[in-house]
């Protein structure tokens, strides 16, 4: 027998775990239903998360945003539509979904159980936009807000970091990090000249591909060039990424 929505003894001990206590639970109950349980149970006379998530995932983009105006007062435009796409980003919010234990709530199909979906990376990352979105229809915005500035603090404080004024080496280095991209590799094409007028060319390599390259008279300058051009460069990629969606 289906359990009806709203009336699961577990849906208590989540919110505990949200730090939300639902006036009615059973939007909490509707966040958790993935579309192959539906699909499977079309007589059980659920509904799936996915319009629940589509408001998640809007009040996320601005919940997000939000936090990043009011504490990285240095970023441009561009700059806070790449941290956005960072935080937003599916991997770090199924890791929220991770840390909030969701994917052992959640009621799927047979078939996507079996096959690991409560483990998906976009499944979880669905969840936790559909959770944000039963709290804003139970609660109201600042519920919300709160509710996701503090899922995402890792997250948020991972992207600020990453955009603070620093050597543009470690500034990169935290970039990547926050995009979990792992660390940047550098390496030197050229190395000109007579020793007493050196001239070195590095390129830095993230995601394996080069993403900036830079002229110097010390290995160490050019290294921080390549490393500041290679950040301008995925900013204006991550933003341009940012405007168009995940």
């Amino acid at each position: 027998m289906t359990t009806q929505p709203g009336t699961d003894p577990r849906l208590a001990e989540l919110e505990a775990r949200l730090g939300v206590e639902f006036n009615d639970r059973s939007l909490l109950s509707t966040a958790l239903v993935h579309a192959s349980f539906v699909n499977e149970n079309p007589d059980a006379g659920l509904q799936s998360n996915e319009r629940v998530e589509f408001l998640g995932d809007a009040v996320v983009d601005l919940a997000v945003g939000h936090a990043l105006f009011e504490r990285a007062d240095g970023a441009t435009e561009g700059e806070l539509t790449a941290l956005r796409s960072l935080v937003v980003r599916s991997e770090a919010l199924a890791g929220a979904a991770n840390r909030l234990s969701l994917g052992d709530y959640l009621l799927m199909g047979r078939g996507e159980r079996a096959n690991h979906g409560a483990e998906r990376v976009s499944n979880l990352g669905d969840a936790f936009e559909a959770v944000v979105g039963a709290i804003l229809l139970d609660r109201g915005y600042e519920a919300a807000r709160d509710f996701v500035v503090r899922s995402l603090s890792q997250e948020l404080e991972t992207a600020i970091r990453a955009e603070s004024p620093k050597d543009p080496k470690s500034r990169l280095q935290e970039f990547a990090q926050a995009a979990g991209w792992g660390p940047p590799v550098y390496r030197t094409v050229t190395a000109d000249g007579p020793e007493h007028m050196r001239s070195f060319t590095v390129e830095v390599l993230v995601r394996d591909q080069v993403a900036g390259s830079g002229t110097g008279a010390r290995k160490l300058d050019a290294e921080r060039l390549a490393a500041q051009r290679a950040y301008a460069s995925l900013i204006e990629e991550l933003a341009g990424v940012g405007d168009g969606g995940r």
